[in-house]
């Protein structure tokens, strides 16, 4: 009888982190969703692969992963462009390729975004917690971060059958992202034309940036309330303003409540681009419905 397919940890990079789709409906009870920080390009490699679109695979903040395989299994890689090889031989981005037994998948650092997707058919079979896979940053749920060393045991292989072995699809931008907002729910708390300085200004990614969120730097938006607000639930996309006027843009590992007021939401659609903008990169948010938000 064969052994058991895995994958082992020999370098991590910044960050590595199992993810899947996350924790659904346990806000209530104090526990984040958490999951994949750019779900789309979570859900392109598991269809490239014939797994169901919430199977686990590793998320790469920046690359420099790298992993041995034992057993042979096919992968992919999405989200974040990067320089990758198997043994030393280049491989495609978003393109299925076949990982040997013994084999090694490195992973350079990004060149176009900032979190990659490693998925493999039959995903990482860690075991879940509160039925999902996904570690959890800030509540400190879910698997272990991995770490040099760490073997992650890959799943049987699904029974759909893997119909394209190269996605075309772009790059992250490397350039001004674009995101589209929804008003409040506290707009009313901040002075007037501090809507109009957020969506009339550009704001950089700091490199206060983690899965929590992203602190931005750029127009001050002021407030017109002194005082906190009673804590309230939050979710993904809020943008969250401290006494200091810049904004905070949560991202999947996000707290289930908090203080300060939201100015706006960012739509869900455009959550995944926002997390995959590096540290120096500028954002302009525009109203949702808005004809100039490119």
């Amino acid at each position: 009888m064969s052994a058991p397919r895995a994958l082992e940890v020999v370098a991590t990079g910044p960050q590595t982190t199992v993810q899947d789709l996350g924790r659904v409906g346990l806000a209530g009870l104090g526990v984040g969703r958490s999951g994949a920080a750019d779900p789309g390009s979570l859900r392109l490699a598991n269809r490239l692969l014939g797994n169901p679109e919430a199977t686990a695979a590793l998320e790469v903040t920046f690359g420099g992963l790298e992993v041995r395989a034992r057993g042979g299994m096919w992968v992919v890689v999405t989200g974040a462009t990067t320089p990758m090889t198997i043994d030393g031989r280049p491989v495609g981005h978003a393109a299925v390729t076949w990982l040997p037994d013994g084999a090694s998948l490195r992973l350079g650092a990004a060149t176009a975004g900032l979190r990659s997707y490693v998925a493999v058919r039959g995903g990482i079979d860690v075991e879940p917690v509160l039925r999902s896979r996904s570690t959890d940053t800030l509540a400190g749920l879910g698997p272990a971060v991995p770490s040099p060393g760490t073997v992650l045991p890959v799943g049987g292989a699904p029974s759909g059958v893997p119909l394209v072995d190269v996605a075309p699809v772009a790059a992250p931008t490397t350039g001004e992202v674009r995101l589209r907002i929804v008003r409040g729910p506290r707009d009313d708390w901040f002075a007037p034309g501090a809507v109009e300085a957020l969506l009339g200004g550009t704001y950089e990614v700091t490199s206060e940036s983690d899965r929590v969120g992203m602190r931005l730097s750029g127009p001050r938006l002021e407030r017109a309330r002194e005082g906190e607000l009673k804590s309230e639930g939050m979710v993904p996309g809020a943008l969250q303003v401290p006494p200091t006027g810049q904004p905070t843009l949560f991202l999947a590992d996000h707290p289930v409540t908090g203080g300060y007021p939201v100015i706006g939401v960012v739509v869900t659609a455009d959550i995944g681009r926002a997390a995959q903008a590096q540290p120096g990169q500028h954002m302009r948010f525009v109203l949702e419905g808005s004809t100039h938000h490119g």
